[in-house]
């Protein structure tokens, strides 16, 4: 039961992010576009929500598996 448990977990752990992450990105452009359609079609408006978006994928996802991974035994 602790295996299937930790198998459970880590692919929430794992699909967590991608769900975040896409929230992010949709919404992105609400909390930080300014309404300025010209300064949202820009390559640094751009990379800044890749970025913004990564990041926070990032962060859940190490956030996630050291939660998984923290209790397990050391073999």
């Amino acid at each position: 039961m602790d295996t299937t448990l930790t198998v459970v977990l880590g692919i929430v752990a794992m699909l967590l992010p991608l769900v975040v992450g896409r929230l992010v990105w949709k919404r992105f452009d609400q909390y930080f576009g300014r309404g300025d359609e010209a300064y949202m079609d820009t390559l640094g408006y751009f990379l800044k929500k890749l970025g913004f978006t990564i990041l926070i994928a990032f962060i859940l996802l190490w956030i996630g598996i050291s939660f998984v991974f923290s209790g397990s035994p050391n073999y």
